[in-house]
């Protein structure tokens, strides 16, 4: 009797830790648990800890609450001028309503994967290739709203949507290049036009100067000489303006006028048409000339 009465608390114990063991669950704090019993929603959902099921009657889900990274596969798209590009991007979401999440959509994260996809596929018809190099911060938001609106229905909704990587042919990389090309040099001939045209300017007002002092003109080039020779070079090429050209003209007819002012003239005497004789010029007489010579 008292071996029957011990084999049959043994036998309940054993039955006991067994159910004990089916029973028991441990929720992560950063989990929630969802229990359906016979399929049936049971009660609100279980927060994190040690929490109990009914064995074979219960079934429960548990759903991560934390955000999820997700990346999208690169898709092939038309943009909106007609560029064939290959576009991938990477999704940040979580779970916000446990319940939802199991009961409204049989797997969320299938879902939120093809909403995605289906998404970027979308907004790369709508856009223009230099909205997508340049102005994806844009682009970003609109993925963001555009898949932000189902998902809330699944209760998941979207933080944040980043496209990575924007892959291009190799035809439309080297056609971009030429035209980075052309742009900079079309630049670099503005700014070269623009220096020469202030230069000249400049050049301009100094050539106005030096007209009225035609002495700075010379000062000037003995500057450029100075320059040139603190360079130690064994050649020196030596520049003479016409200016100065004309200068030394202009002091030396000043010079030959002065002298011809100064010297005493020749004196010619004519005679009379009237008297019949020929016209004698008088002339000084040559020193150092011969008399045979003179006559």
């Amino acid at each position: 009797m008292l071996q029957g009465l011990l084999t049959a608390l043994a036998v309940t114990g054993i039955a006991a830790a067994l159910y004990l063991a089916a029973a028991a669950r441990v929720i992560r704090q950063y989990e929630r648990g969802v229990v359906l019993r016979f399929g049936r929603l049971m009660g609100s959902v279980r927060g994190p800890g040690f929490t109990m099921v009914v064995p074979v009657v219960d079934r429960m889900h548990k759903v991560n609450m934390q955000i999820v990274t997700m990346p999208v596969p690169a898709q092939d798209g038309i943009t909106r001028d007609n560029v064939t590009v290959r576009v991938d991007a990477v999704i940040y979401f979580k779970v916000v309503d446990p319940v939802d999440a199991i009961i409204r959509v049989e797997d969320y994260r299938f879902a939120v994967s093809q909403m995605a996809q289906t998404s970027l596929r979308s907004i790369l018809g709508k856009s223009d290739l230099d909205e997508l190099l340049s102005n994806r911060e844009k682009l970003n938001q609109g993925l963001e709203v555009m898949m932000d609106s189902p998902a809330v229905e699944w209760g998941v909704t979207i933080d944040r949507v980043e496209i990575k990587d924007v892959s291009l042919p190799e035809g439309m990389k080297r056609s971009m290049a030429r035209q980075a090309e052309a742009d900079r040099e079309r630049r670099s001939r503005l700014i070269n036009a623009d220096a020469e045209l202030q230069a000249s300017r400049k050049l301009a007002q100094a050539a106005a100067v030096m007209s009225e002092q035609p002495a700075a003109l010379q000062l000037r080039l003995l500057q450029t000489v100075v320059a040139v020779a603190a360079e130690k070079n064994s050649t020196l090429v030596l520049p003479f303006p016409v200016e100065l050209l004309r200068f030394l003209e202009r002091a030396g007819d000043h010079h030959q006028n002065q002298a011809e002012q100064t010297s005493p003239g020749t004196a010619t005497q004519m005679a009379s048409p009237a008297d019949g004789e020929p016209l004698v010029s008088a002339r000084p007489p040559l020193a150092g000339v011969p008399e045979a010579v003179r006559s």
